[in-house]
């Protein structure tokens, strides 16, 4: 009997959230472990089909970096990154391509299929949804792009009949390029035109950390201004830059909470999104 009282505070914890987050839309960037762990990513998808289920839109914008990168070892190239940016030359570009949206996209698609959810594959190519163009920068980065508009009216139309959105990060650039977005960054700039109140980013760490050997040293709550000095000092470096920088991103384009979560956590979108205590980073504009 204890069990089942339990059971049901934590739904009665959840009410308020589910109340207040009812037909909003959850930007969610899914990369890390848990993609690559059959268990969590099980569980992960499980907890995307519940949001659907009590009220909320789900938007999935995916990674597959080690895909990529097991897939370019394959053809004898060696993965190059800068800033947690991967180096893509032409045929890199292919490569990514070929997995995000040839592999990785409709396998989450079926896989959420299998959890009883209704998903949609797409690339920001779809109904010319993103138009990109080359990142520019110290370093020439190839065929590396960032997400320069949004046509949100094909994702927001398929949230709101029930469907999931699961978007690869790849794009046409102005000239008809295909262009290699990383996933934070493209996440970070499509919550904002579909008018997503959060961003959440799974990641591999438990959030932003002050110290960054040592896990303990989460910033539980962080605020742009003060984002931006962690970054200047080098306290953000490496694959966590992209990431606050989505979160920037997004708050700058009126999103109004971002998170920054541990995957690695069994149910760790439901802990952050619908508990009193969250569980990583949440960043706010001020």
């Amino acid at each position: 009997m204890e069990g089942l009282r339990q059971r049901a505070a934590v739904l009665i914890e959840a009410l308020p959230y589910l109340q207040q987050f009812r037909g909003d839309t959850i930007v969610i960037k899914y990369g890390g472990a848990a993609m690559v762990d059959a268990e969590l990513r099980t569980e992960v998808l499980k907890d995307i089909v519940l949001l659907e289920h009590v009220g909320l839109h789900p938007v999935v914008v995916h990674g597959g970096g080690p895909e990529i990168s097991e897939m370019m070892d394959k053809r004898g190239k060696k993965p190059e990154f800068v800033e947690g940016q991967r180096v893509s030359d032409a045929e890199t570009v292919e490569i990514a391509q070929m997995v995000l949206t040839g592999k990785t996209n409709p396998d989450l698609v079926a896989a959420i299929h299998q959890q009883g959810g209704r998903a949609i594959g797409l690339s920001g190519k779809d109904g010319a949804m993103v138009r990109a163009r080359r990142r520019t920068g110290e370093k020439d980065l190839g065929f590396v792009g960032e997400v320069e508009a949004v046509a949100p009216d094909l994702i927001c139309g398929l949230a709101s009949q029930g469907f999931i959105p699961v978007i690869a990060p790849i794009a046409a650039g102005e000239h008809g390029e295909t262009l290699n977005i990383n996933a934070d960054h493209f996440a970070g700039r499509v919550a904002g035109p579909l008018g997503a109140s959060k961003l959440v980013l799974l990641t591999d760490v438990r959030g932003v950390l002050k110290d960054q050997s040592d896990e303990a040293s989460l910033v539980s709550e962080l605020d742009a201004e003060a984002a931006r000095k962690m970054m200047a000092a080098g306290q953000i470096e490496a694959g966590m830059i992209p990431k606050v920088q989505a979160c920037l991103d997004a708050l700058e384009a009126g999103v109004q909470r971002c998170h920054i979560i541990d995957g690695r956590l069994p149910h760790a979108l439901l802990m952050e999104l619908l508990t009193d205590v969250g569980i990583g980073t949440m960043v706010v504009k001020e």
